[in-house]
């Protein structure tokens, strides 16, 4: 049986296979930390649609709406570009008559923005509580007592931090004043690079996953080679030892969507559709990433799906929203979500038409909510390290 959720994306149910509704069930498989809770709220009341066109009207030229891919439909209407948090950063840093910025994403994206933007702009997060879990387990204290820990084994000198765009403010700043560098999903592989170049040993933050899949599958680094840096153990439950000798130490976080897909995910999927294509993004499991077709970041999959044959069949491990709206892109492919359990990223659908339209109506009366701004020192050092990015080959 299958309920079908519009003309070409379908969720099968009522079958082992199936596409659990979100929340219903618990997976004990899962990475620790790792859940669906609830559901996800029901489309907005229309005459909020009206409201928020009408806000947006008023301004003009002077809000730029950002829209991050994993936002549900009802914002990315309103968004003025859409695309992956650094693409969204630099497009509002292109935008300087623009006095509002609004990012429907989450934090540690608007910190972003707030740093590569100028002083008379203003960056708006629609809610305050649209968080990332990934970027929340790697905190200010925690990486120093790391540095800490690694100047104790002797290697602090020759370890170049490297952090995924995925991080707040506060440990970007800590990576650009240690002399290390940003890292997106599509360019961690010549950002590991040039960090090799300066040093013998990476710490990468906060993203396991996107640090063993980079390593390993696209550097020809062992798995050995990478040992994991648990911040809630003492000496991140390492020896000197396995410090001095590993390449890369990887800092145990993860993302709460990708880190669902399991290797079961993927057999189960090629089991129900023969000739299925597995892309998914390198946030997901080492093991996982080795048993996929295809791997990249979020614009990758979605330019792969552009350039795929009429009939082609996918199934995407990444954010639902995301597959969903590819699926209606794409009515001449099969597309399907890779997961027993619908899982949405519960933070990022924090920014509802509600709240959209809360903070337009706001700017029109005067008012500017939630300004997201980053301290001159952190912004600084933060900047140091984004530019370092910039400046790779």
């Amino acid at each position: 049986m299958t309920t079908t959720v519009d003309s070409t994306f379908t969720e099968p149910t009522a079958t082992p296979l199936a596409l659990l509704l979100l929340g219903r069930q618990a997976d004990p498989n899962s990475e620790r930390g790792v859940e669906c809770p609830g559901d996800l709220p029901p489309a907005s009341d229309p005459e909020l649609v009206e409201r928020a066109r009408a806000a947006k009207a008023k301004l003009g030229d002077r809000v730029f709406i950002l829209g991050h891919h994993y936002q549900r439909d009802e914002v990315i209407e309103f968004a003025d570009v859409t695309g992956d948090s650094f693409k969204l950063a630099r497009d509002a840093a292109a935008r300087p008559e623009a006095e509002y910025i609004v990012f429907c994403g989450v934090h540690f994206m608007a910190e972003s923005a707030d740093i590569l933007t100028g002083d008379a702009q203003q960056v708006v997060l629609p809610d305050l509580a649209a968080g990332c879990s990934m970027a929340d387990m790697a905190t200010a204290e925690q990486v120093a007592e790391c540095w800490d820990v690694l100047r104790e084994a002797g290697v602090a000198d020759v370890t170049v931090p490297v952090s995924y765009m995925n991080s707040s403010a506060d440990i970007k700043a800590f990576t650009g004043k240690h002399g290390g560098t940003i890292c997106t999903s599509s360019n961690a592989k010549r950002a590991l690079e040039w960090a090799f170049e300066q040093g013998e040993k990476v710490l990468f933050l906060p993203d396991q996953h996107l640090g063993r899949n980079t390593a390993v599958r696209e550097m020809g680094f062992s798995l050995d080679d990478c040992v994991l840096y648990n911040p809630h153990k003492p000496n991140g439950g390492l020896t000197a030892e396995e410090l001095r000798d590993a390449k890369m130490i990887l800092w145990r976080g993860h993302c709460s969507v990708h880190g669902r897909f399991t290797l079961d995910s993927v057999e189960e999927v090629r089991e129900r559709i023969p000739g299925v294509t597995v892309m998914v993004h390198p946030e997901c499991r080492h093991e996982v990433v080795a048993a996929a077709d295809l791997v990249g970041s979020t614009e990758y999959i979605i330019k792969a799906l552009d350039a795929a044959e009429p009939g082609s069949k996918w199934a995407i491990g990444t954010e639902l929203n995301l597959v969903r709206r590819l699926a209606k892109a794409h009515p001449d492919k099969e597309v399907v979500f890779l997961d027993r359990s619908v899982c949405f990223c519960s933070t990022m659908n924090r920014i509802d038409l509600p709240h959209l339209v809360w903070a337009l109506e706001s700017l029109v009366e005067g008012r500017v909510p939630n300004v997201i701004t980053v301290d001159p020192e952190t912004e600084k050092y933060a900047k140091a390290a984004l530019d370092r990015m910039l400046a790779l080959p």
